[in-house]
């Protein structure tokens, strides 16, 4: 395997720190490996798409080093994430001395069971089996890979080297100790956890899509523009980020997954509205197609 950095992390005062595997190089893998290799840990990166993952750690190095242009950071703290973070060209390579697995492939339970399956045949044995998973079942998910008591949800939000909030979801086997690892490893990033039982949706989805969902129907019966229904929950409630545009900047295809997954669990108030459907099926999916409820330039919505 090629050396995906510029340092070799002994070269650089780390301290004791695990090492970490992200499976899926996408928006939020992308997030977090920057997260956990920001903060020490070494972190290999691994993609099913050759070339991926090495286009990924290319892609976070270029964002770290705009903040260290602007003095949001520091050049050490810039050369120790750069330092940490590895491509792995195969699951094994990633998770071979993994003490956290960290899957954050798209919201699909077969596609999630099947990584995490490889991934628990190579790790060792004590290594966390976590999944960034926004809505599917833990439990089933444990139960599956054949790993319950250590498998959980570590649900991190986009953009995550920013979100402060870490779900930790915990499926109905997963062993204390586990649970307690992972609070104490988001915690060790900055972030704030909070521990959730595994019920569809968790608290933060199920919460949020339904938000957005009336937002969108609002938006195809004609209520207000897009902009206009953002303000109202932005100046109104003093929401960071209005619903329209953050379900631009999670993906409308995520958006929609969930919201069918919810449906089926949840009952008819998570019932997709049909613009998103459309919007979904016209491939204009957000931020990451450079349409959605907005147009998107150079990742700033016009």
């Amino acid at each position: 395997m090629a050396d995906s950095s510029p340092l070799s992390p002994q070269t650089l005062d780390l301290r004791p720190r695990q090492t970490v595997a992200v499976l899926g190089a996408g928006t939020m893998g992308q997030g977090i490996a920057q997260v956990a290799a920001s903060n020490g840990h070494l972190t290999y990166l691994y993609d099913a798409a050759p070339g991926r993952a090495q286009a990924s750690i290319a892609s976070i190095a270029a964002q770290i080093e705009k903040l260290v242009a602007k003095g949001k950071i520091s050049s050490d703290s810039n050369a120790r994430a750069l330092g940490c973070m590895r491509a792995a060209s195969a699951v094994r390579e990633a998770c071979a001395l993994a003490s956290l697995v960290v899957e954050a492939a798209p919201e699909n339970m077969t596609l999630k069971v099947e990584l995490l399956r490889e991934a628990a045949a190579h790790a060792p044995a004590h290594a966390i089996l976590a999944s960034n998973t926004s809505s599917l079942s833990v439990t089933e998910l444990g139960a599956r890979v054949g790993a319950a008591a250590r498998t959980l949800g570590l649900h991190f939000f986009n953009p995550a080297p920013v979100m402060e909030l870490v779900e930790v979801v915990r499926g109905l086997t997963t062993a204390t100790a586990i649970v307690d690892r992972a609070v104490q490893f988001a915690a060790d990033l900055g972030k704030t956890p909070i521990v959730v039982r595994d019920t569809p949706g968790f608290a933060s989805s199920r919460l949020g899509v339904i938000l957005a969902a009336e937002a969108i129907r609002m938006l195809e019966t004609g209520v207000a523009s897009a902009r206009d229904i953002d303000r109202a929950m932005e100046l109104g409630y003093r929401h960071p980020m209005g619903p329209l545009k953050l379900s631009d900047l999670v993906g409308l295809d995520v958006r929609l997954a969930v919201l069918e997954h919810l449906s089926r669990e949840l009952g008819e108030q998570f019932r997709p509205p049909p613009l998103l459907l459309m919007m979904v099926r016209a491939g204009k999916l957000g931020r990451k197609t450079g349409e959605g409820f907005y147009v998107w330039k150079d990742g700033v919505a016009q």
